[in-house]
């Protein structure tokens, strides 16, 4: 890796990854004051939030009365992937995804709406996308 190459990724990082990064870290300040979870941007604490994801279903809350749970859920996920494979986020028309270093895509807002649709996980998406045991 070179200089230059350091010196250009530092530099487009914040401006895709400023929303996300911010759904984040208010996601993590919401957890740990309103329900006294705490969420750390590791790999484990992704168990955490498919539990509470799967909650908010079983209590039966419409979809769009959680979307913006759901966003911030998934966009803790995403910067969990990133800081596990120095990925980067990309947006493009309003969405927002995460390139891993072997260039492929990943969702992980959309990851966590499937999950409260119970479909998805993203536990398992953090385990795909880093190839580590999420």
């Amino acid at each position: 890796m070179t200089a230059q190459y350091v010196t250009t990724q530092q530099e487009t990082r914040p401006q895709a990854s400023a929303k996300p990064v911010r759904w984040a870290a208010d996601t993590v300040a919401t957890m740990r004051e309103g329900a006294r979870v705490r969420l750390d941007y590791s790999v484990q604490s992704l168990w955490r939030v498919d539990r509470m994801i799967e909650e908010i279903r079983r209590d039966g809350a419409p979809p769009a009365a959680v979307d913006h749970v759901l966003r911030g859920f998934g966009a803790y996920a995403g910067e969990v992937i990133v800081r596990q494979t120095d990925a980067e986020w990309w947006t493009s028309g309003g969405d927002h995804w995460v390139r891993t270093p072997d260039g492929r895509l990943w969702d992980p807002i959309e990851e966590a709406r499937r999950c409260f649709g119970g479909h998805g996980s993203l536990r398992l998406l953090c385990r795909d996308a880093t190839s580590v045991a999420c």
